[in-house]
């Protein structure tokens, strides 16, 4: 302590006592509170709100580490004038200490999907595949997007059959009230979602991994107040999912492609949401989604009045295995054999084509603890097993390790689901019977297979299995064993 403070200390302990002390301690406390307080009272016309502060790392090289993001205050809307796209504005610091300023991006790109979120006045002409919408900013970044609402982009197979929207900005009210086909005819009052049923939306497996997920990731938070707007209009498709479309929307979907009357929204999204991740099928990654794979394994259930969740076998004496029927290419051609072998080990049969309607289908799979099926779209089916259920996937030959695992390997793990694979000899591929034990087709399927994604298509893809039942029968018992375990 100095001298000046000691001789403070000297004065007061002279001329107060403790308790005169403390209690002038006191009063000189409330002073100052009663002080800022008037303080506060008095300015506080001259403040303004603060902005809101976001910190974050950031990941482009010439920006420090801080971000504040600022929201535009939401401006008052009259019964004439229409709402604009609020877009919130960004300020980042520089490496010479200058603010500047960015806009959040309204349209993202990822690897395997294109999805543009407009809200506020967004105008939606199907004849002309464009999308208007006003914004309330300066804006100097990308104000037209041209996208293919399909979430396998990078395929074009599959983008050739999606058709191209064009998606622009305007901040003129005026141009836009004014523009060809823009002036509202229909108003909705619900959002709503614009995708394709194009690419390879006929094909099942593409039809759940392309479409049904991503739709559900996108749509689900909307408790069925969204409208759906669907170019490329495919009625099979409809027909198959219209359990899916009703429960994800109250409201008949819209061919949006047919469409010469501007329908207007408060909201639009254009393409659907899923994980950034290309080689990712049948999943929900929760990291990228409020939702999970089990959460939509849950929605099938409830969509189709489904029973079982999880594989009980206490309800029967013996578990019941599903043998997936094919007509045509990658069938089996001794079913009967492995339904005879399936029964010895303790399994009740059921042997199944997916051609029924998804509906009385997806009861029959939900009803059985096992799948087991060559390589194909029908193994999509597995989405409506229960849980703990137990997948087998027979490869025929030419190499369908990667395609085996990443197209239901990994999936049927993610959907809390037992997995085993069973690889055939050469001796039971129906390719040796027509190209002999010595052709490179048979001999080097790896060689051949650098030819490129057709010549493996038109070839292997093509094949029927005869399965040696001896070599078989001890994969039947692994997924026996696996079912009486989760059954203790």
């Amino acid at each position: 302590m100095t001298e000046k403070g000691l001789l403070y200390d000297a004065i007061l302990a002279r001329s107060f006592s403790k308790n005169q002390q403390k209690r002038l301690g006191y009063g000189a406390f409330v002073a100052c509170l009663f002080f800022v307080f008037t303080l506060c009272t008095v300015f506080k016309p001259c403040l303004t709100p603060l902005p809101t502060v976001e910190v974050q790392l950031s990941v482009e090289p010439g920006l420090r580490m801080l971000r504040v993001t600022e929201t535009q205050k939401p401006q008052a809307l009259s019964s004439t004038t229409p709402p604009s796209i609020s877009i919130s504005k960004e300020q980042a610091i520089s490496d010479d200490n200058k603010m500047v300023e960015t806009i959040k991006p309204i349209c993202t790109i990822q690897s395997r999907t294109e999805v543009c979120e407009l809200t506020g006045d967004v105008r939606v002409h199907g004849k002309s595949a464009t999308i208007l919408a006003t914004i309330t900013s300066a804006y100097s970044g990308n104000t037209t997007w041209h996208m293919k609402p399909y979430a396998r982009k990078r395929d074009p197979g599959a983008m050739n059959r999606v058709r191209e929207w064009t998606v622009k900005l305007d901040q003129n009210d005026e141009r836009l009230e004014n523009a060809n086909f823009s002036r509202c005819v229909r108003k909705h009052s619900v959002p709503a979602i614009v995708f394709s049923l194009g690419g390879y939306s006929a094909n099942n497996f593409h039809a759940f991994t392309d479409i049904v997920v991503p739709l559900f990731t996108t749509a689900r938070r909307f408790n069925g107040e969204v409208q759906f707007l669907v170019t490329n209009k495919y009625q099979p498709w409809i027909n198959k999912f219209k359990e899916v479309l009703r429960s994800l929307s109250n409201y008949d979907l819209i061919n949006i492609d047919d469409e010469d009357e501007t329908h207007c929204f408060t909201t639009v999204i254009v393409g659907l949401k899923i994980h950034p991740e290309y080689f990712k099928e049948l999943t929900i990654d929760s990291s990228f989604s409020e939702y999970s794979m089990s959460d939509f394994r849950r929605f099938l259930r409830d969509a189709y009045s489904l029973r079982n969740a999880a594989v009980d076998l206490r309800r029967r004496r013996r578990p019941r295995i599903m043998i997936l029927s094919r007509v045509g290419s990658r069938a089996f051609t001794n079913t009967e054999e492995i339904a005879n072998a399936a029964g010895e080990i303790g399994f009740e049969v059921v042997v199944a084509e997916a051609s029924t309607g998804l509906a009385s289908f997806a009861e029959t799979v939900n009803s059985c603890d096992v799948m087991l099926g060559v390589h194909g779209a029908g193994l999509t089916n597995m989405v409506f097993l229960p849980e703990n259920a137990v997948v087998i996937q027979i490869l025929p030959i030419g190499g369908f390790e990667w395609l085996a695992e990443t197209d239901f390997g990994r999936p049927a793990k993610g959907m809390n689901m037992r997995y085993l694979e069973y690889k055939i000899e050469a001796e039971e591929s129906s390719l040796v019977r027509k190209y002999g034990r010595d052709h490179e087709i048979v001999r080097d399927p790896a060689g051949f297979g650098k030819r490129g994604w057709m010549a493996f298509k038109s070839t292997y893809l093509v094949q029927n299995v005869t399965v040696d039942i001896n070599r078989f029968k001890p994969v039947l018992a692994k997924a026996f064993e696996l079912l009486q375990e989760q059954s203790l």
